[in-house]
């Protein structure tokens, strides 16, 4: 009678084991499934290939480079101001720019242009870029991202919802080269300026 008892016992507690750990699967499953299919099941799946705007092409005067600011279209209901991301633009002349993102190639923080130097300036771990994006100097391997513009009746637009990384759609150019590609460069100790040749 008591090993009849102690099989009952034993499959009673089988049982609901294998009820717990079933419940507990369940919990972990709905959120991670949610996370997966949350791009098809809110309608954000071809967030990643929209062209938000930055502005008239008025707004940049050509050879400055300025900094603009606009919503990622892949957003969160809970992102709040982090939506809100900013880029360098680069008017070289008529309608060609360069956008480069504001985050540095070597750990993300944002850089700084200064006009006076001719140089993006990362102040966490001193990298430093020309004004065509390419590496000066500093921890950073390559060159700023840069983000696919396009301009269309007056106004630039750009291809925002991936960050451009390396391994990313955003990172090549139209042209085939890789964004920031260093180049060779010579510069007059004298002067402290690139030769006609050597601008961008």
């Amino acid at each position: 009678m008591s090993n009849e008892t102690d099989l009952s016992r034993r499959g009673f507690f089988m049982k609901v084991g294998i009820l717990f750990n079933g419940l507990v699967a369940t919990a972990l499953a709905i959120p991670i499934a949610g996370f997966l299919f949350s791009s098809i099941t809110r309608g954000r799946a071809s967030a990643y290939l929209s062209w938000v705007p930055l502005g008239r092409v008025s707004d940049f005067p050509e050879g400055e480079t300025r900094l603009a600011t606009f919503r990622n279209p892949y957003v969160m209901p809970t992102d709040g101001k982090t939506v809100d991301t900013a880029c360098w633009v680069r008017r070289l002349e008529g309608d060609k720019f360069q956008v480069f993102a504001v985050n540095c190639a070597h750990l993300g923080c944002p850089v700084r242009w200064f006009p006076q130097s001719g140089l993006f300036m990362c102040p966490c771990h001193g990298g430093a870029y020309y004004r065509d994006g390419s590496r000066a100097s500093g921890p950073p391997e390559r060159g700023l991202f840069e983000y696919p513009y396009k301009v269309q009746n007056g106004m630039i637009t750009i291809q925002a919802g991936e960050l451009p990384t390396p391994g990313g759609t955003a990172a090549a150019l139209a042209e085939g080269k890789p964004p920031g590609a260093a180049q060779d460069r010579l510069v007059s100790i004298q002067s402290g300026e690139l030769s006609d040749k050597e601008r961008v």
